[in-house]
């Protein structure tokens, strides 16, 4: 259940990248794709890679997730900027 917990908050904060430039590697699905992987890993870092049960989670694993995500979104971000030719604006 907490896997769940982790994905779905990688995804909310997904959603929040539209009010950055495109310049995520991959793309907006690349930055979808380090958001899950970002709050997923991290968690299973802190819970030393098990994943709490269903009477296991509470609200702490939606809030353990958020630097994950942030983590992953930020790695993709500057690596996208850094390899990815400049796109022209629109």
């Amino acid at each position: 259940m907490s896997m769940l917990v982790w994905v779905m908050m990688g995804i909310a904060l997904w959603h929040f990248t539209i009010f950055l430039p495109d310049r995520f590697w991959g793309g907006i699905v690349g930055a979808f794709l380090a958001a899950i992987a970002g709050s997923v890993l991290f968690c299973l870092i802190i819970h030393g890679f098990s994943i709490p049960g269903r009477h296991d989670t509470n609200i702490s694993d939606a809030l353990e997730a958020i630097p994950g995500a942030l983590i992953g979104l930020a790695a993709s971000y500057f690596y996208g900027d850094r390899v990815e030719p400049e796109r022209p604006a629109l």
